[in-house]
């Protein structure tokens, strides 16, 4: 792709992310939505692999029906109320925004699209599908927060742990198994939009750090299936050592980072006495966390089959890049500043 092109699809990309958390009109944050989607479509499409043009299609379809169910909310609410602000939007309208923000966001049970479209893009790509492009729907839940049904979102974060867990235990695809990762973490991220919205601001951003680091890792390494993680081992092994301790930190073991918002939103559950829902939110995280361990496994306590007694070094040369760097270190060490938030 041209440098020039690329720079302005990249550049319009941010731009429109940024003029949706900005916005406080439904056109303008309805304007940044479709910039947003039209600026990623030609960066899923960049290969022309027909994979990749169904997932560009299957991209456009989920996102245009989500941009015209906000569309005709967003009218449906300025002629009942008389004004277009975000902040002023009537119950029935914000039910029909919440749920074309939460089929944007590829939760449950509207997320069958979501893996179908990673699967068809470019690591780099599913990166960008799984981190930014999360920003600009979760700002507007954040704005229509307190006309939310808690309930309903409650029991679609529910949801969404628990399918996100349990259909990602029979994936062999890494970028699958991260689909389904993320739509398992989103369902953590949107029950504490009913508890703290500081909280969800942080479970957000350590999301986006241990996703950046897991694929840019799965980028460097070439790593597409888990058959290919288990060879890796002979080739990069420190990259390898720190891609274990990685998905340990998404499954949320407790020496780590991923364990941070686990634990801090399932104590914000029980001081308001929503008992259950955190014991099941407990429970959902065992399937997840156990395709995790079978992907670590796999990366460390296997060993590739040896044919030549010789090191091939020309197979993989995997310089650890400076965002690497930073995002593996975040990865593992934030735990024990917890007490200071």
């Amino acid at each position: 792709m041209n440098p020039l092109i690329w720079s302005l699809l990249i550049s319009s990309l941010a731009t429109s992310t940024i003029i949706t958390m900005s916005s406080y009109h439904w056109l303008m944050a309805w304007l940044g939505l479709e910039m947003n989607t039209l600026s990623i479509l030609p960066l899923i499409i960049k290969h022309h692999h027909p994979r990749a043009t169904e997932a560009t299609t299957k991209y456009f379809i989920i996102q245009a029906t989500a941009a015209a169910l906000i569309l005709f909310a967003s009218t449906l609410n300025a002629w009942q109320t008389g004004q277009w602000s975000i902040m002023h939007t009537s119950p029935h309208t914000t039910v029909i925004i919440v749920m074309a923000l939460l089929l944007k966001l590829g939760l449950a049970p509207m997320h069958a699209w979501y893996p179908e479209v990673l699967q068809g893009s470019t690591m780099n790509t599913a990166m960008i599908i799984s981190t930014w492009q999360k920003l600009a729907p979760m700002a507007l839940l954040y704005m229509i927060n307190d006309s939310m049904h808690n309930n309903a979102v409650l029991t679609m974060g529910l949801l969404s742990a628990l399918i996100g867990g349990l259909t990602g235990i029979n994936q062999t695809q890494t970028r699958k198994i991260m689909a389904f990762s993320s739509i398992a973490h989103m369902g953590w991220i949107i029950i504490t939009l009913n508890t703290n919205l500081n909280l969800t601001t942080l479970t957000m951003m350590i999301y986006i750090i241990m996703t950046t680091a897991m694929f840019t890792m799965l980028n460097l390494t070439t790593t597409k299936t888990l058959i290919d993680i288990g060879t890796m081992w002979s080739y990069a092994p420190s990259l390898m050592t720190m891609m274990m301790i990685t998905l340990m930190s998404l499954g949320g073991l407790p020496p780590l980072t991923g364990f941070t918002p686990k634990w801090l939103i399932l104590s914000a559950l029980c001081h308001t006495k929503l008992l259950l829902p955190s014991i099941i939110l407990a429970l959902t995280s065992l399937p997840s966390l156990f395709f995790y361990i079978r992907m670590a496994y796999f990366t460390s306590l296997t060993a590739a089959p040896t044919t030549t007694n010789t090191q091939h070094m020309w197979r993989f040369n995997t310089p650890p890049t400076h965002l690497l760097l930073f995002t593996m270190m975040t990865t593992t060490l934030l735990l024990p500043l917890t007490p200071m938030m």
